[in-house]
């Protein structure tokens, strides 16, 4: 199935906070085996790997995770996996691949892949990036990804869709993270979809949306492309990134464009449903494992062994270690070598606070 003039682009250079204390900076989401034996990342190559080889792969990751990420993929060119000198969010990230490519592939095809999400139907998944690439390349057209809601959910963006399109939708607007009446009433109207983060476009159609809508930043990353190859690369990058806008793809370029209207903007929404989860908490790795497998009594627990009586939806993580539980329920428990958390699935999403203490605290060594 490989696809002439695919590039995929992963952005692998989250901390994952929310998994803490797992999670760490060296030892990011990314780099965790949450879903099965490949880390995330592995995952998300394995995944795409069917649309490009291996050389037609970038990965934009930070200082912290270079080294394991060049371990944990050691097919990719290790001149492709570049890490930021600064963390600048998902616009100069994948407008740095995108000028890149234009010098060298000038017809590619980019593909913006977050690198810690999991996809359970890979058939569907597939189904529908060839969909999307063959838009993507057809015009000046961008090409996201959208997810069908199976539930009002405030913490993903949302797309509404307009008029069919051949095999996609047009795009109306991006709505980011609505509250809970908004987003019912997102699910209840039909025509929305979850943000999943994947986008498609030719690498020329990115770099002209980055001169239109975000100038300077399109100028230094052109300068840092330029300088690709020789030894002033290195300098120059680390020099001239920190000079970009700390913004996202979807502020930066999507919602101005999407404000054009739907039959000029060229944004077009794939609905698709392969069983995508973006893994943002321990409440939805819980949510995910026990779909997968079905445990009657809701309990994930990793350790040596287990003992449960009237304990039921609980997410231990122990190994080594044997797990008894007795009278809990919705319980977050999770133990390292130096750390212990203990929350609930209720309150999962603001263990990403924890790490803003210890970073306060300096308590470099835990996080």
């Amino acid at each position: 199935m490989k696809t002439e003039n695919f590039y995929p682009v992963i952005l692998a250079g989250g901390r994952g906070t929310r998994f803490w204390p797992l999670s760490r900076k060296r030892r990011a989401k990314q780099l965790l085996a949450l879903d099965g034996k490949r880390t995330m990342v592995q995952q998300t190559v394995a995944r795409l790997l069917p649309f490009a080889p291996a050389d037609r792969f970038w990965v934009i990751t930070n200082d912290d995770s270079l080294s394991e990420i060049l371990r944990q993929l050691p097919r990719l060119p290790k001149r492709q996996v570049l890490a930021e000198p600064v963390g600048r969010n998902t616009a100069p990230a994948i407008g740095l691949a995108a000028f890149l490519l234009l010098q060298s592939a000038p017809n590619a095809v980019v593909g913006l892949f977050p690198s810690d999400h999991v996809v359970a139907n890979e058939a569907g998944f597939r189904q529908a990036l060839k969909q999307g690439i063959e838009i993507a390349a057809a015009g000046e057209n961008i090409v996201v990804l959208g997810i069908r809601p199976t539930r009002p959910e405030t913490g993903y963006g949302y797309i509404e869709s307009g008029a069919a399109a051949g095999k996609g939708m047009r795009v109306r607007r991006f709505t980011e993270k609505p509250d809970a009446e908004r987003a019912a009433a997102f699910l209840a109207a039909g025509n929305y979809f979850w943000n999943s983060g994947m986008f498609l476009w030719s690498a020329r159609t990115l770099t002209n949306a980055l001169r239109e809508h975000l100038p300077r930043t399109a100028r230094v990353l052109e300068q840092i492309a330029d300088a690709f190859g020789t030894s002033k690369f290195e300098v120059t990058f680390r020099r001239l990134y920190p000079r970009c806008e700390n913004i996202s793809v979807d502020y930066a370029l999507l919602e101005p464009r999407s404000a054009k209207g739907e039959g000029a903007s060229n944004i077009f929404c794939l609905p698709a449903d392969f069983g995508w989860n973006d893994l943002g908490s321990w409440t939805a790795l819980h949510e995910h494992q026990v779909a997968k497998g079905h445990p009657l009594d809701g309990n994930v627990i990793s350790g040596s062994g287990n003992f449960t009586l009237d304990a039921a939806d609980n997410y231990i993580y122990a190994p080594g270690k044997f797990v008894a539980a007795v009278g809990v329920r919705d319980l977050v428990i999770v133990e390292t070598e130096d750390a212990l958390l203990v929350t609930t699935r209720e309150r999962a999403q603001d263990v990403g606070k924890v790490v803003k203490h210890l970073d306060q605290k300096k308590l470099h060594k835990l996080v």
